[in-house]
């Protein structure tokens, strides 16, 4: 698309942002749907996404900039599967595995969800990465694929077709390498554009505030969760925000394998208590979304009857939901120092020793290891000895356990006397 047409610049959209000024409708259509096809450069997009970083941008352009990247793909259209949409998305955490059990339990209960979903960076596990330890089970689906498996399963757990959104998936990777991840509008609009163009009916967001959540504080992560909440209601899509606490890692697993197993517990009635309070929480904003109200998910998920929808769910892309899941080669304890209560047990020290077990990736082309993380054998308010092992730590490559080690020196507080902790879920956000 040629800037001549519309008589507008990239110099003159990131200079309009440089300093301070609100861009046009105009301006924002043109640099997304210029950057999408390659007529305005990486270099200029970059620095039109510092100038965003810096300045912000009000609530009109947030939903605008929203709509063009939705714009510049396809938009998908699922609403011959019988059923109410409804989706959920998690902004990352150590541990994370709620889509796991979530995605049957919300089917379980006769609503339909077409979760799209991506890979790991960093700290942060990908729930496809999680899946992809399941012998035989594939990721990529078609568009007709998708919907077959909604209308007769209930749930789809895929990876994101190339032509939805693909302005974000270009800016996303850009942002990636130019320091400008942080910026709220631009998270925001990332998240909300793919969730919108899915064509889901309804969204509940979890988003994480804590040591382990990319939003470290309870203001940050709130303004996310507001701005997105606003950005869905701005275009049509009912969305409830949830903030969640991840200071310390949900349930006991970090690591792909071990989170598949710890998601099978719970599908079958039972598993760590936080995971199953944090499922059910969401589930009961889903469906309430989806107009669902005459089930209990708790009762439903207690009563296992959510497990025969993962099973489906799991054969219908390829897997064996009954095969044994890969286990690490080696395993090494990490041995408590002291006697008293565990205190602390910080999040992003967890999730940095499961990446550098191989549980992670630091580039998106690297490869994780399906066995690989970390099992917490002790949580915080428990009563521990002096040799006791607090942890495992597992990987197939022995020469990752001394960076895993170090990782978690300051991360394992032990002390004398319980330390009160905060409720795990914080707040909620509605239109």
């Amino acid at each position: 698309m040629p800037s001549a047409v519309h008589n507008i610049s990239a110099v003159e959209v990131i200079t309009a942002k440089r300093d301070g000024g609100r861009l046009s409708d105009e301006q924002i259509d043109w640099v997304v749907s210029a950057y999408t096809h390659g007529d305005v450069a990486d270099e200029q997009m970059a620095s039109l996404a510092m100038a965003i970083l810096l300045n912000g941008m009000d609530a009109e352009e947030i939903a605008r900039w929203t709509q063009a990247m939705i714009d510049s793909g396809d938009v998908l259209s699922l609403g011959a599967v019988g059923r109410p949409l409804v989706d959920k998305h998690s902004t990352g955490g150590v541990g994370d595995k709620i889509t796991l059990p979530l995605a049957p339990l919300v089917a379980a209960c006769g609503a339909a969800v077409p979760q799209l979903s991506g890979r790991g960076l960093g700290h942060t596990g990908g729930t496809l990465d999680k899946l992809e330890s399941i012998p035989g089970w594939r990721a990529s689906l078609s568009l007709d694929e998708i919907a077959a498996q909604l209308s007769d399963v209930g749930a789809v757990v895929c990876a994101t077709t190339p032509t939805l959104a693909p302005a974000d998936r270009k800016l996303y990777a850009l942002r990636d390498v130019t320091g400008t991840v942080e910026s709220i509008p631009l998270i925001a609009s990332s998240i909300m554009s793919k969730k919108i163009a899915e064509g889901t009916g309804g969204l509940v967001l979890d988003v994480k505030v804590g040591s382990g959540a990319f939003m470290k504080t309870r203001e940050r992560a709130r303004e996310l969760a507001e701005t997105m909440v606003r950005i869905g209601s701005a275009h049509g899509l009912p969305t409830t925000a949830l903030l969640t606490d991840m200071s310390v890692p949900l349930g006991r697993a970090v690591g792909n394998a071990l989170e598949v197993a710890e998601s099978v517990e719970v599908l079958r009635g039972g598993g760590p208590a936080d995971v199953v309070e944090l499922t059910v929480v969401l589930a009961r904003e889903m469906l309430a979304l989806a107009g669902i109200t005459d089930l209990d998910p708790a009762e439903v998920l207690s009563s296992g009857a959510a497990y025969p929808v993962w099973e489906r769910m799991i054969a219908a892309q390829g897997g064996d939901p009954s095969a044994p899941l890969p286990r690490a080669t080696h395993v090494e304890p990490v041995l408590a120092e002291r006697s008293g209560v565990l205190t602390g047990c910080d999040a992003i020290a967890v999730g940095v020793a499961a990446w550098r077990l191989g549980a992670g990736r630091a580039r998106k082309e690297d490869t994780v290891q399906a066995a690989a993380g970390v099992l917490l054998l002790a949580r915080p308010g428990d009563e521990v000895e002096a040799g006791q092992p607090l942890l495992e730590l597992h990987t197939d490559t022995p020469d990752a356990m001394p960076g895993a080690r170090a990782a978690l020196a300051d991360g394992l507080v032990i002390s004398d006397e319980p330390a009160a902790r905060g409720p795990l879920l914080v707040d909620t956000i509605r239109p």
